[in-house]
């Protein structure tokens, strides 16, 4: 076996260890993992997980001025149903029950 040596020999093997792709790829990383993957949640109730959102502060258009967004996660389906502003808790029961 033959041994070699020249002035700077650590540092071109650095260099050349850097620059080398398979090296970079199959190395191992200093770095904590991250953990494990967690899985999404599997939906089973049609209307159990919902998103309820107001846009309000729109342009008054026969007399409404607010669109109440519900966002169904399970079947990915989006109702918009347009009201006003200041619409009690039962209106807003009566229009969800009537529109959704």
């Amino acid at each position: 076996m033959m041994n070699y040596w020249w002035p700077g020999i650590t540092r071109d093997i650095e260099r050349y260890v850097d620059g080398c792709d398979m090296y970079q790829r199959m190395k191992n990383r200093m770095e904590v993992p991250v953990g494990k993957l967690k899985l999404s949640e599997v939906l089973e109730n049609l209307w159990a997980h919902l998103i309820v959102e107001f846009i309000t502060k729109l342009l008054l258009v026969a007399g409404k001025d607010t669109i109440l967004l519900v966002y169904n996660r399970l079947s990915k389906m989006i109702y918009f149903v347009v009201t006003i502003e200041e619409t009690s808790t039962e209106r807003l029961t009566r229009l969800f029950k009537d529109n959704i």
